[in-house]
């Protein structure tokens, strides 16, 4: 598949009705009390905080081989401290599985065909901006709790990140490259992400 493209967040509707809680994480659907931000980018020089993420079932990677009613699912979230419609200050992620990810950790990756593409991680902090460098590999894994109806439960749920991926930095005119880890459990709601036809 290629890179997807994505805008920044043109309109979120939150879904109406709740499904069957088939292919639950856990006893109950939901969040669980996991903080709206709280997603961290993070090295020794830099903290780029993440959250308010949007799940939507998009079908931007589904694996040719997922089960019948099985659709991807994109994960939409934004710098904590930045404006909604600063695109350059966004998190994508792009769930293969989701039916998969409600039972089991699942791996990240940076190309296509990811069980949790990292499409994007990008920000801005000390006057320098960042972006997801995909000539380097990301590694490590994502877990969640309460997500229910292969991810189309009104409910949302937590999703929990521990891994790592290097960024671009742009400072001026000096660009160089920096080891961040991707670390935290944030709520992710269900609704819906709008992106280009």
């Amino acid at each position: 598949m290629s890179h997807l493209h994505f805008l920044s967040i043109i309109s979120v509707a939150l879904v109406a009705g709740a499904t069957a809680a088939t292919g639950c994480s856990d006893d109950t659907c939901g969040p669980g009390g996991a903080p709206d931000t709280g997603l961290l980018a993070s090295s020794d020089t830099v903290t780029l905080t993440y959250g308010h993420l949007i799940g939507s079932i998009n079908n931007d990677c589904t694996p040719a081989d997922a089960p019948s009613g099985v659709i991807s699912m994109t994960i939409l979230g934004h710098q904590a401290d930045a404006v909604l419609t600063n695109s350059t200050s966004l998190i994508t992620l792009c769930v293969a599985r989701p039916d998969l990810l409600a039972k089991q950790a699942q791996m990240l990756g940076i190309d296509a065909g990811a069980a949790v593409r990292v499409v994007d991680v990008s920000g801005n902090a000390n006057n320098c901006s960042f972006s997801v460098d995909q000539a380097q590999p990301a590694t490590g894994s994502a877990t969640s709790s309460g997500l229910c109806g292969n991810g189309s439960d009104a409910a949302g749920f937590a999703l929990a990140i521990d891994g790592s991926l290097s960024l671009t930095r742009t400072c001026g005119t000096t660009v160089d490259s920096v080891q961040i880890t991707l670390h935290g459990r944030v709520a992710v709601a269900v609704g819906v992400v709008l992106t280009p036809g």
